[in-house]
């Protein structure tokens, strides 16, 4: 199955997007939490979750400028 480098963009901004609103969501969840080692738990888990917003993000600019200096060079 063979993917257009613009479509992988898309992809990966949508899943860039979903990552960080996992990753906000966690973050806003930290007051509402009494016990310090499920406090840490979660901000791990959103950590994570922002990390994996970033390399989504990393991937979809990677992929849109490929598709940049491809149909700029032919």
């Amino acid at each position: 199955m063979k993917i257009s480098a613009r479509f992988a963009t898309i992809l990966a901004a949508i899943f860039a997007l979903a990552c960080f609103t996992v990753a906000l969501t966690g973050f806003a969840s930290l007051g509402d939490m009494i016990d310090p080692v499920q406090r840490g738990d979660a901000k791990g888990f959103a950590w994570f979750w922002m990390f994996l917003a970033g390399v989504g993000a990393l991937f979809g600019a990677l992929s849109w400028w490929i598709s940049c200096t491809v149909n700029e060079n032919g």
